[in-house]
């Protein structure tokens, strides 16, 4: 593809007719495509226009139904008499003192725990040739 007098005059005819680098791509044809337009109306000085994609402008949000006011409740302190197989049974606290409780939530399937404590609870061993070696028991003689 070269850029011969003919096309370099409609592609200015259609710049300043506000077609689209794509579209004007599509009219020149035999292989050129949107960023030769646009390379060659830079080289040509044309006037540059707007881009369709607005840098920094607020996205339009989609419109929310209006939101209902968050109702906070204090948590009910689940005891032992409490727990069952659907109830989270991590402790927190002391059992000795008095705001012991346990966590209450909803616990994972097949676990005692909900995720979040699961995550604590049960943490992945590395396969025996990957683990470091344990440190000497005592002093060597």
């Amino acid at each position: 593809m070269s850029w011969t007098d003919e096309r370099i005059e409609l592609l200015k005819q259609l710049w300043e007719k506000g077609s689209s680098a794509s579209q004007i791509a599509e009219e020149l044809g035999e292989g050129v495509t949107r960023n030769a337009v646009i390379g060659k109306a830079h080289r040509l000085g044309l006037k540059a226009r707007p881009s369709p994609v607005k840098a920094g402008a607020p996205k339009k949000a989609a419109a929310a139904a209006p939101k209902k006011p968050k109702v906070v409740t204090k948590p009910k302190r689940v005891t032992l008499l409490d727990l069952s197989d659907k109830i989270c049974k991590w402790p927190h606290g002391h059992p000795g003192d008095e705001d012991f409780h346990f966590c209450g939530k909803n616990v994972q399937p097949g676990f005692p725990y909900c995720s979040e404590h699961c995550a604590v609870a049960y943490q992945a061993q590395l396969p025996r040739r990957d683990r470091r070696p344990l440190p000497p028991l005592g002093p060597r003689r």
